[in-house]
């Protein structure tokens, strides 16, 4: 073939894509600044560093990341293959020692015969070349200033994500379909709430315990000084919801509480105050909180949210989360093959296209890297099936019906739904992996 790829960043989905390129006899330069330069996260030499868990999630199966971990084992995954080598006692979840996994990629790098490791930090786009940029969400400023250009703007250097519930977890005895003033289609669900559960709702919100962050993490959030009782500097644009009570009472009720323009069809009056709940994905299983996002802990986003009318039994397919994140509008700017649309050579992977968590961006990496490989050899891009979860992933991060795009793990409330209602959840999403893991199998 005698063809050339450049990746940029030796982090999980870097390595797995550059790795995926030299077993398919192309010849990787890949770029990675450490040991020369450290992010403010990352402490070890050695490639696909795992910075904050050790822990790569549910093993089985049955779960939305086991599913996607034995995907990437059929893919010829190089990040699974370290993690069976170098695995840890961690119950049900698949976790390593961090240093010796990342000791046994990094080797695999070094010692392949189409790879070059290049310590340099890369600040511009090589446009002219093929590239795939694999950063991560700590990508260095000089770089990052060069994606935002190259991009229109289209560049988020923080992440406030929303939780997100699924649709058949709601009351629906309790909730409302409607748009404010009855404009448009209903496309809100609605979560009425009266005077006495906004003030239960209220209290319990304020006195929640929330994530501590690292001081990069919050310099990053925003530069205005912090107000009142604020426990961070943050943007006006993405103030997380305790935050925003912890400004007075009524703070939320004027804000993305309020309940102006609705009528709750139940009694015919005015609520109190109005959670709303926005589509997420075009098939209407999965619905965000609007206006929720947050920094506080799991646990506490269970408890407190499950105080709303309608998410009692809530089930939380994503929870809520603020930290420093940089990723691309990718559902503007990518295809589900992870390149750009209006550059078919430039290819993006990893976090910074909108995939949240470690084995996700792995595996962004191994689809980036077969569909390059596919590219040069003069071959159809491989389009993944929508019942698998990389495939759901990528498709998700390539919508352009996604509205306000916030970065995704995986879940199973991205994946369709089976044709048949099993009401036993275990197993009702053990025949959801079986259905994915055969049609990937089908189609490689």
């Amino acid at each position: 073939m005698n063809k050339e790829v450049t990746v940029i960043g030796a982090g999980l989905a870097g390595v797995e894509a550059a790795y995926t390129l030299a077993e398919g006899g192309v010849n990787v330069r890949l770029y990675e600044m450490k040991p020369k330069k450290f992010s403010p996260a990352h402490k070890y030499n050695g490639y696909a560093e795992l910075v904050c868990s050790n822990s790569l999630k549910a093993d089985r199966v049955e779960s939305a990341a086991g599913m996607l971990k034995e995907e990437m084992r059929i893919l010829g995954s190089l990040t699974m293959e370290s993690a069976r080598e170098n695995r840890v006692s961690a119950g049900g979840a698949l976790a390593v020692d961090r240093e010796k996994f990342s000791d046994f990629i990094t080797e695999r790098i070094n010692s392949h015969p189409n790879i070059n490791v290049i310590n340099e930090e890369v600040c511009d786009i090589p446009l002219d070349k093929n590239v795939i940029i694999a950063t991560g969400p700590l990508t260095s400023d000089g770089l990052a200033e060069s994606i935002k250009r190259f991009c229109g703007g289209c560049l988020y250097f923080h992440d406030a994500a929303a939780p997100i519930v699924t649709y058949e977890s709601l009351d629906k005895g309790k909730v409302f379909f409607a748009s404010r003033y009855g404009k448009g289609e209903a496309d809100y669900i609605n979560c009425p709430m009266d005077r006495k559960e906004y003030t239960a709702f209220y209290n319990e919100l304020i006195q929640a315990e929330s994530v501590e962050l690292k001081d990069f993490e919050k310099e990053s959030i925003g530069d205005n000084k912090p107000k009142g009782k604020d426990k961070f500097k943050v943007y006006e644009g993405c103030m997380p919801i305790e935050v925003l009570a912890g400004r007075g009472e009524d703070s939320m009720r004027f804000g993305p509480l309020k309940p102006v323009g609705l009528t709750d069809p139940h009694t015919g009056k005015r609520p109190y105050a109005v959670v709303q709940l926005r589509a997420e994905n075009r098939e209407g299983t999965l619905y965000n909180m609007v206006g929720f996002q947050t920094n506080l802990k799991f646990g506490e986003q269970k408890r407190v949210f499950s105080l709303i009318p309608g998410l009692e039994n809530a089930e939380f397919m994503r929870y809520g989360v603020m930290h420093r994140n940089t990723f691309i509008n990718s559902p503007k700017l990518l295809n589900e093959h992870f390149n750009m649309r209006e550059h078919s050579n430039i290819f993006f992977a990893g976090q910074i296209t909108g995939v949240e968590g470690y084995i996700e961006s792995a595996a962004s990496g191994i689809l980036a890297g077969i569909n390059m490989l596919r590219r040069l050899e003069g071959n159809d891009m491989i389009s993944l099936p929508r019942e698998s979860m990389l495939g759901a992933l990528s498709k998700y991060i390539s919508d352009e019906n996604v509205v306000n795009f916030q970065p995704m793990g995986a879940n199973m409330g991205i994946l369709p739904p089976l044709e048949e209602k099993i009401r036993d959840k275990k197993e009702r999403y053990k025949q959801i992996a079986l259905r994915g893991l055969n049609k990937l199998k089908s189609i490689l």
